[in-house]
């Protein structure tokens, strides 16, 4: 058995846990929004068509914004083609995801849908075949009282109030060759820059969202932040990062480091924009917005559009299984988003609904949760008050992507007005258990009020409509607290939550 210590203290604090941290993302794509979120012939519909077993769902994953509408796809949208009479509007050509977009749910079925799933928006303009002018009229549209063209127009379609989104993506992956209107990074740095001081004009409390570049890997990366900054800087407050790229390849060992990878693509981005603050000499920081990741097969056939005359609504698209090993990885980049809060203020897992997705629906039928469920869920309810500083002592393996990493990986968060403290850990460990401590010397008498593990002999199990309950995070009897010293047995290919209170 592996051994590994945690030292914390409560006054060594990294940042808040921040709430838009346990975002996700609701995209234009495949069967996300047609046949996930809204299915009007199914039982549990309300008069909007939307499901609400995939909201009641949404509400107990704990999601706090969710990002919308791509994406890809919005690099292509024409806005208002999603509102008024749904029998009036046009059908199109999603060129993103070679589809037919029926626009049966816009902005007002988007923002009708947050509400009821007590969510925050963050809305995306499209910056590749439209520019200044299109995002200005949507925000006008969604943002002023009244008394104007598109402010008049969001009223007669019933919306008497306006939405006053805080949260705005000024495009998405436009360095990517894939993405329709794709640019230099000197085009998108100038043109975000003039969309952002117009948009400003308008409503200066409004938060932007400027595009990083769309992968660690891509050849862009890093020079296009620092061209983008350099220009955008003063009229931006977050960058994205996106990352895709973790999945089993056959390599078990190095999948299950994946976070990794995210702490060193989060520690890039954060140099990058540091450095063109110390060379533009600015005041603020701009900090992340992780706003696309998420475990993804995507050489599988399921991640594979239509082709040719083959334009269907709705596909079925990116429609991954995941396992209780994706589970694992899942939860120990949630520990890497937590572990940098100081610098990562939002962040989207990508998606909410069958694309990609921690819930699975059947059209007409059943929902069900996949296994990256849990981890995000019991993350996003427990996790409370400041993450704090810890320092890991455990044995490392080697792994062939990332060299030397550590067994164990882990964050702890604090609430000091209740004095409760949270434990996540992961057990990187494919074969071996961990037997973990943790000095809780300075956190005054504890006692553990819960700790629950998410493992299977078989790490490959995945939940299916029929089957989502036989492998579920279960309470861990070996966590006991002895002379100010939490311990707790790990298994192998495992993550955990160990919450304490005051004893």
């Amino acid at each position: 058995m592996h051994s590994a210590v945690l030292t914390i203290d409560p006054a060594f604090a990294l940042g808040p846990v921040r709430p838009r941290l346990f975002g996700s993302f609701v995209e234009h794509l495949g069967r996300c929004v047609y046949s996930g979120i809204h299915d009007p012939g199914h039982p549990t519909a309300d008069a909007d068509g939307f499901r609400e077993d995939v909201i009641e769902l949404t509400r107990e994953l704990g999601v706090s914004t969710v990002r919308y509408p791509g994406g890809n796809f919005v690099s292509g949208y024409r806005w208002e083609d999603g509102i008024g009479p749904v029998a009036d509007r046009p059908r199109r050509l999603d060129l993103a995801w070679h589809s037919t977009e029926p626009n049966w749910v816009g902005v007002d079925e988007y923002m009708r849908w947050c509400r009821k799933a007590g969510v925050e928006p963050m809305m995306a303009v499209n910056l590749g075949t439209r520019g200044v002018q299109d995002a200005l009229d949507l925000l006008e549209y969604c943002n002023v009282p009244g008394g104007t063209h598109f402010s008049d127009l969001r009223r007669a379609n019933g919306a008497e109030e306006p939405y006053r989104i805080r949260l705005w993506c000024l495009g998405n992956e436009m360095d990517g060759p894939w993405q329709t209107g794709h640019k230099t990074p000197q085009e998108y740095g100038r043109l975000a820059a003039e969309t952002a001081r117009a948009m400003r004009m308008i409503d200066p409390g409004i938060e932007l969202v400027a595009c990083g570049s769309s992968g660690r890997g891509m050849a862009t990366f890093g020079t296009w932040e620092n061209v983008v900054l350099t220009e955008a800087y003063d009229q931006v407050d977050l960058v994205s990062a996106h990352a895709y790229y973790w999945e089993e390849d056959g390599d078990l060992t190095s999948f299950l480091a994946s976070a990794v990878d995210m702490d060193r693509f989060i520690e890039d981005v954060v140099a990058t924009a540091d450095a063109v603050r110390a060379a533009g000499k600015h005041e603020k920081r701009i900090n992340i917005s992780f706003d696309e990741w998420n475990v993804w097969y995507i050489h599988r056939a399921e991640s594979q559009p239509p082709s040719g005359d083959d334009w269907p609504i709705a596909p079925v698209l990116l429609e991954d299984r995941y396992n209780v090993a994706d589970a694992v990885v899942v939860g120990n980049l949630l520990i890497s988003l937590l572990r940098h809060a100081d610098r990562v203020h939002a962040a989207s897992l990508a998606q909410l609904v069958n694309v990609i997705a921690p819930i699975m629906t059947e059209p007409g039928g059943r929902v069900w949760k996949q296994t990256i469920f849990h981890p995000f869920a019991l993350t996003a309810r427990h996790a409370a008050g400041q993450v704090l500083r810890a320092a890991i002592d455990s044995p490392t393996v080697e792994t062939a992507k990332y060299g030397e990493v550590p067994v164990l990986d882990a964050v702890v968060t604090h609430d000091a007005e209740t004095g409760g403290l949270v434990v996540l850990a992961v057990n990187r460990s494919t074969s071996e258990p961990t037997a973990l401590e943790v000095d809780l010397s300075r956190l005054g008498d504890l006692a553990v009020t819960e700790a629950l593990t998410l493992a299977n002999p078989d790490h490959t199990w995945t939940a299916t409509a029929d089957d989502s309950t036989s492998v579920l995070p279960e309470a861990n009897a070996t966590a006991t607290i002895t002379d100010g010293r939490l311990g707790i047995e790990l298994p192998p290919v495992s993550w955990s939550v160990i919450r304490l209170a005051r004893a």
